[in-house]
């Protein structure tokens, strides 16, 4: 049975096609998160979906989960040749070695930044002085793919030894985080 509140709520355009973006947008997508592992977690699909469409990824989602350890940092840091092989034979993840070897040396560069700073959260949320970024988009193609602030952060994850963290995809992770509110103007979610 259909939940008749739910389906009669504005949302952003872009999830309106799927159920499973619904669920993504209406629970997940532009609400501040502060807790380190789902900000790995979000860091690691927004570089595994660099090409792809995001549906992709979430369809995916929970066998990440279940291959990455729920994606456990201080496990990931530690995947060898054999488990990189298991992983290219899974079919549930997106196979594609550099991704997955990209995964692995982002992990140990996150245990870096959380030794370093003491959280992953204190380290990027730095990137946005710490509060949310409201725009106030009348549609969501206004919203732009990179900004000065995904420019630094790519830049200084680069730096720290981060793969498939262009500007593009820091953006779209803060999107995701909610470093960034990008809700369209009439969508329920706005400015909450």
């Amino acid at each position: 049975m259909k939940d008749i509140e739910n389906e009669s709520k504005h949302r952003c355009g872009w999830c309106e096609s799927s159920q499973i973006y619904k669920e993504y947008h209406d629970n997940e997508w532009g609400q501040p998160v502060h807790d380190d592992q789902y900000l790995f977690e979000m860091l690691i699909l927004e570089g595994a979906q660099a090409g792809l469409s995001w549906i992709t990824v979430l369809k995916k989602r929970e066998h990440y989960r279940m291959a990455y350890d729920n994606f456990d940092a201080h496990k990931m840091a530690y995947y060898d040749e054999i488990k990189i092989e298991e992983l290219l034979q899974n079919a549930g993840i997106i196979r594609n070695k550099l991704k997955i070897k990209s995964a692995i040396l982002n992990a140990k560069a996150f245990l870096k930044i959380v030794k370093e700073f003491g959280s992953f959260d204190t380290y990027i949320w730095q990137f946005v002085n710490n509060k949310p970024i409201i725009n106030t988009w009348e549609n969501y193609r206004q919203a732009p793919t990179r900004t000065p602030e995904s420019d630094a952060m790519s830049k200084d994850l680069l730096k720290r030894g981060f793969k498939f963290v262009g500007s593009t995809i820091c953006y779209a992770f803060m999107q995701a985080v909610g470093m960034v509110s990008d809700h369209e103007k009439k969508c329920f979610l706005a400015h909450l």
